[in-house]
């Protein structure tokens, strides 16, 4: 009876010390050493689980390393827009400019090579029509697409005659050397010994101020004139009575026979007045007639 006891105790403190985390080797019934249960993995939600190993058959895979993303490529943007004419250029490239307008029906002037106000309005119309910045000036974008609807200027194009007929010369410059100025054909003839040697068109002065006719003579040059009066430039001043002078006009060469002079006689083309100024002379006759 006593030996029963003392196995039903050992069985009792084997499940006790089990119950309270100690590690006591468990017995059975007749006293004898039972060999430690193997070890459950713990259960439940906050279990952590073990790495599975490799298998043998195929290795494990290298750890990836974290890749930026790269960016898509933007797309080609276009050059910016370069300005190539601008109000106030002069040279035979404005001329093109011009003449290519006037075959697009933008400009109704003739081509003078200055870039002046009706230039300017001709362009900022061409813009607007094709949806591109209205700037009035010639940038890279308007240059290329007005190239794309025009063909290259003829010289004809280029150098427009003002339809008129040139007015048969005044007897009175048959002589001599005289700029024969005809209001007539609104042209003036460069003619030495009864030959004309030049001939371009000019601009008079209005009712207002009308240009005087007769015969005078020039009495004094002035390459880089400027008016004391209306303070504007008059280069390539050629005076033949009193205030009065053949000069190149930068409003004449940019709006044409819509503005008139204060009684001078304008000259558009700035190369023709720059030949006359360099072969007149002081003494040398003005004819102005009908």
């Amino acid at each position: 009876m006593r030996t029963a006891v003392i196995r039903a105790t050992l069985a009792a403190t084997g499940v006790l010390a089990l119950a309270g985390g100690c590690k006591v080797a468990t017995v059975d019934a007749d006293g004898n050493r039972l060999p430690a249960p193997a070890a459950s993995a713990p259960s439940g939600p906050s279990a952590p689980s073990a790495p599975s190993a490799p298998s043998a058959s195929r290795p494990a895979a290298a750890p990836q390393k974290h890749r930026a993303s790269t960016p898509p490529r933007s797309a080609t943007r276009a050059p910016a827009a370069r300005t190539l004419f601008a109000p106030g250029d002069q040279g035979s490239q404005v001329r093109e400019l011009q003449a290519r307008l006037r075959q697009v029906a933008w400009l109704s002037h003739v081509p003078t090579g200055t870039y002046g106000a009706a230039t300017t309005a001709a362009v900022s119309g061409f813009q607007g029509k094709r949806g591109l910045p209205r700037t009035g000036t010639t940038d890279t974008v308007t240059w290329q697409r007005l190239l794309r609807m025009t063909h290259e200027p003829t010289r004809g194009e280029l150098y427009v005659r003002t339809g008129r007929p040139v007015a048969k010369p005044d007897p009175r410059c048959m002589t001599g050397r005289a700029l024969c100025i005809s209001k007539t054909s609104r042209t003036v003839s460069w003619i030495v010994d009864g030959k004309r040697l030049l001939t371009t068109d000019v601009r008079f002065g209005s009712q207002y101020t009308p240009t005087r006719e007769g015969v005078f003579h020039v009495y004094w040059k002035s390459r880089h004139h400027v008016s004391t009066i209306y303070h504007t430039p008059m280069p390539y001043a050629m005076f033949f009575s009193g205030g009065q002078a053949v000069h190149y006009s930068s409003d004449f060469a940019a709006r044409g026979y819509s503005g008139a002079s204060h009684g001078c006689v304008n000259v558009r083309d700035e190369r023709k007045i720059a030949t006359l100024f360099a072969q007149v002379r002081n003494g040398d006759k003005v004819v102005i007639y009908w």
